[in-house]
């Protein structure tokens, strides 16, 4: 279950990513439209497919309620329902199952680490990597055109990368939407080095425990 959650990422990702390149309007795209829902129904399946084997169904239910929201497929719930949203909010609505899919394999990885510390170190890293390549992607289509400053997506990319770790970048947001995503990933940013500092002490405090209690090293009153 969890390859084919990797898998069906990969693919979105790859979707939205050629659609903002290109500036293809998805919303007509009859391939996609039908491959992000039957995801989205894939995602609701394995959710409740967790929740029948889980040990604690309640617990489950506490700490995942929110896979279950950000797997319903509410793009096509919106063109199917002609409901009144802009360009804009429609294209935030695509990254949704996307944001299921980060936080279930932040998941995994956190599971394959035996440290604790590692393994939420794990995890954050991959849903840092996953908001800088996102915002970058939302940056670019929301800059591309009304910011001078703008002219590929790799501007958005160096932005969206000198923004997350706070140091800054002379290219500066001139939209809503460039300058919300700059608070994001600023926060993500500050969220995530405090975390890093106390994986490297955690690191060099085991190491300077494991040499002092090596065989031969003198103890403590020899």
């Amino acid at each position: 279950m969890r390859t084919v959650v990797f898998v069906l990422s990969a693919l979105l990702i790859a979707y939205i990513s050629y659609d903002t390149f290109t500036g293809r309007d998805f919303l007509h795209n009859v391939a996609y439209m039908r491959f992000q829902f039957w995801m989205c129904v894939f995602f609701i399946v394995d959710f409740f497919y967790e929740l029948v084997f889980a040990p604690d169904r309640r617990h489950y239910l506490r700490t995942r309620w929110l896979f279950l929201l950000l797997s319903i497929p509410y793009l096509n719930i919106i063109t199917y329902m002609q409901l009144p949203v802009t360009a804009d909010e429609i294209y935030w609505v695509r990254f949704i199952p996307l944001g299921r899919a980060t936080m279930a394999l932040a998941i995994v990885v956190g599971y394959l680490s035996k440290n604790k510390v590692s393994s939420i170190l794990a995890s954050y890293i991959m849903i840092l990597v996953a908001f800088v390549y996102f915002g970058s992607i939302i940056f670019f289509n929301a800059e591309h055109g009304p910011n001078p400053d703008v002219h590929s997506y790799w501007n958005a990319l160096w932005w969206a990368c000198m923004d997350t770790t706070t140091i800054g970048c002379d290219i500066q947001p001139v939209t809503v939407v460039g300058k919300v995503v700059s608070v994001v990933l600023a926060i993500m940013g500050i969220l995530m080095f405090p975390l890093f500092t106390v994986y490297v002490t955690s690191m060099v405090t085991r190491v300077a425990q494991a040499h002092r209690s090596a065989p031969g090293e003198p103890t403590d009153g020899q």
